[in-house]
């Protein structure tokens, strides 16, 4: 039987970043690449009703049940896409059996995990952790929740005194962008509940989410020559600064922790004609969430009045809600999950997640979905890493929700 972290290192040699300027789907040719070479070891593993839904952005297989009909059918899911941040290209992974300090990721380039600037290195001193070479991202989210749930599903194959009812597994494409479960068929894909294995360090358990949307403001200008633009020019950079301005300081992702919500500026381009902004606007309380984009749409208003109509043009588009509303009516999905990780010994850390996942919009279409840990550290850059034994855990964990699941 392999690995899970054997698994792991062979999966991140596939190239998967996904990429939110393409029209197709999956957003990325080498993710097709990626979901066909899990649906060859799904047959291996001589799984049933293995679909291949690729132009829809996921792939699915079930391990039936050995221990009766009656029971609940439980999912599993991750996402392949590694994000567009950083390059997900020709990752050159290494094992350290951590022993504490810094950890030197390249030699030639200088370049070092520190454990000043990522404290919660220390909790892994005499564990082997996996890194980079501080070029690339190492693609521990999500091929380590990928790796894990394979894995798992190995194990109970090859361990059929393991009781269990049926189990539900999907591979989903690019979740860094937005898109993963856009054509995902909760329907047929049949489970009662499901979980995303796509949370961070040992332990985390998440079935609150931001409420979030996205803001793109194109401001229109007029440009006359500087010399001679007195009561004439109207600067689009000048006026896309002030509606940044206009937006509460403090409210930044910068400058929050736990439920804060924020105003997140990401991209900015343009010039005196025409320029324009792109936000993210994040709130745990539904409320709330609504006024930001209410005081969005206020400072628009305040703007066209003060420089014309026209001069902002505000477009707002929700992108997923809270879990929370969904998952508080079936609570013992989270309660199996919590005691799973109790039963391997790992304490449960609850928490509301400050992001979202495929499982906050899976929840909403009907299928209650809590995330929990993979294991790994410092996504989306170049500092990412992730403890074996981390992985190991998670692994341990799928497989005692199924058998508890198995047990009710």
């Amino acid at each position: 039987m392999e690995t899970v972290d054997s698994r792991f290192l062979r999966y991140i040699q596939f190239k998967t970043t996904s990429d939110e300027n393409s029209g197709t789907n999956p957003s990325s040719p080498e993710q097709v690449v990626f979901l066909q070479a899990l649906l060859k070891e799904m047959k291996e593993l001589k799984l049933s009703n293995i679909c291949d839904h690729i132009n829809r952005g996921y792939i699915s297989a079930e391990l039936p049940s050995n221990a009766g009909n009656d029971l609940p059918t439980v999912g599993f899911i991750a996402h392949v896409d590694t994000s567009p941040d950083a390059s997900g290209e020709n990752i050159k992974a290494r094992t350290v059996n951590y022993q504490g300090g810094d950890i030197l990721l390249n030699e030639q380039l200088g370049i070092r995990l520190s454990e000043n600037e990522f404290p919660e290195l220390r909790k892994y001193v005499g564990n082997d952790i996996i890194v980079t070479d501080g070029t690339t991202l190492l693609g521990a989210d999500d091929k380590a929740g990928v790796a894990e749930i394979m894995t798992a599903i190995e194990h109970l194959l090859q361990h059929p005194e393991i009781k269990h009812g049926t189990i539900k597994i999907a591979f989903t494409a690019d979740e860094e962008i937005g898109c993963g479960v856009d054509l995902f068929d909760v329907k047929s894909f049949g489970a009662d509940w499901a979980y995303t294995m796509d949370g961070g360090e040992i332990g985390e358990l998440e079935y609150e989410n931001f409420n979030a949307a996205a803001a793109k403001i194109i401001v229109n200008g007029r440009n006359v020559h500087p010399g001679y633009a007195k009561g004439k020019m109207k600067n689009a950079l000048s006026i896309a600064m002030e509606f940044a301005q206009a937006l509460p300081k403090q409210e930044v992702p910068e400058q929050t922790e736990n439920r804060e919500g924020f105003f997140h500026l990401n991209q900015m381009e343009g010039t005196v004609e025409k320029s324009e902004m792109h936000y993210i606007i994040r709130d745990h309380d539904r409320n709330n969430f609504e006024n930001r984009k209410q005081v969005m749409e206020s400072i628009a208003s305040q703007i066209n009045q003060k420089y014309g109509a026209g001069t902002v043009e505000l477009t707002l588009k929700d992108q997923y809600y809270n879990m929370i509303e969904k998952i508080t009516p079936v609570m013992h999905v989270v309660d199996i999950a919590k005691q799973a990780m109790e039963e391997c010994g790992i304490q449960p850390k609850i928490s509301p997640i400050r992001g979202g996942t495929d499982g906050a919009r899976l929840s909403f279409e009907g299928l209650p979905c809590p995330n929990i840990f993979a294991g790994g550290h410092n996504f989306h850059g170049r500092f990412e890493y992730v403890p074996i034994q981390s992985m190991r855990a998670a692994t341990a964990v799928i497989i005692r929700i199924c058998e508890l699941v198995a047990k009710r």
